[in-house]
């Protein structure tokens, strides 16, 4: 296989079991094979979304996502023996948790145990940074997480970026961060925080992190990038951290002035139905977001979030 030419994450993995079903990839045998996943073998079904709050003074949030994969029927339900995870949080600024622009390091660790205790091979925590990545993960608790759990943290290069066809409306093809579509299993771990152009990044927003690039090109028609985006990164399961909400001045912040805590947490198998829930968080309506309503209207999911099999947990 030339990887000099560019694909698809479905292309490839099609090609790959016709061709033998278990073949390593050509000059990348540092990554997992690929299997497909029960999203693209079996039809849809009906989805979950998952709110879980924390309501107790000093509550946990390592316990609170815990609760919140528990009441989704267990991180088994995503991941299987010896996968190779990819987890793929913001933690594109290099600054503290408290600021609000990245995910809670205790989500993080949380998710990296919960794998590892369903048996995954390797976890590996993934974003390409737009601040300094050596200072991103120092600042964030990135680094800490990895260095206490076990985990991989893969350090964005470009040797690690490879040109695929993304088949977007806008996006043709475009570099994409190997480790995001080369793993068993993926897991979107994005903050919710206020975007002076897209109005607010969540879920699908989050995904401008898994590629390279001209990146600041995305923001021309931002609301269709978003979506092109979402629609090529096609995680298992979305957790929205919302523990602590950036309000304004997104989405790099800068203050604790722009925080709220929310002390709230958003699983879902459904992209669009997550960021839907999110974006109430901020006193929105869902179908008012340019991103969601595309995205809906594209057939990613849906904002109308009382369709699906839902449950709140209170810790």
């Amino acid at each position: 296989m030339n990887f000099n030419q560019p694909i698809s994450r479905r292309e490839t993995i099609r090609k790959l079991l016709q061709l033998s079903g278990c073949m390593m990839l050509t000059g990348a045998a540092q990554w997992p094979l690929f299997k497909m996943s029960d999203a693209w073998a079996v039809e849809a079904k009906k989805g979950f979304i998952i709110e879980a709050i924390g309501q107790k003074e000093g509550f946990s949030v390592r316990e609170l996502t815990r609760n919140v994969f528990e009441a989704a029927g267990g991180i088994k339900r995503f991941v299987s023996r010896g996968d190779v995870v990819a987890l793929k949080p913001n933690i594109s600024w290099a600054r503290h948790p408290r600021l609000a622009a990245t995910t809670h390091p205790e989500v993080m660790a949380a998710v990296v145990e919960l794998c590892q205790e369903a048996g995954a091979g390797r976890v590996r925590i993934a974003d390409n940074t737009i601040h300094d990545a050596r200072q991103c993960f120092a600042l964030t608790g990135a680094g800490k997480v990895a260095k206490e759990t076990g985990a991989e943290l893969v350090h964005p290069r470009s040797s690690l970026m490879r040109k695929m066809k993304v088949r977007g409306n806008r996006l043709g093809v475009w570099p994409v961060f190997v480790p995001l579509v080369e793993a068993d299993t993926v897991i979107n771990l994005p903050v919710a925080k206020h975007h002076s152009l897209s109005t607010l990044t969540l879920g699908m927003k989050n995904w401008i992190g898994g590629v390279d690039g001209s990146r600041w090109s995305l923001h021309q028609d931002i609301h269709q990038s978003i979506v092109d985006l979402a629609q090529f990164f096609k995680p298992e399961v979305t957790l929205i951290d919302a523990v602590r909400i950036m309000t304004k001045n997104g989405p790099s912040g800068g203050s604790t002035d722009y925080v709220e805590y929310k002390n709230t947490l958003i699983l879902s198998d459904d992209p669009v139905a997550a960021d839907a829930r999110a974006s109430m968080l901020f006193g929105l309506k869902p179908e008012r977001v340019g991103f969601i309503q595309l995205a809906q209207k594209e057939g990613l999911g849906t904002y109308d979030f009382t369709k699906l099999d839902k449950k709140r947990v209170i810790v």
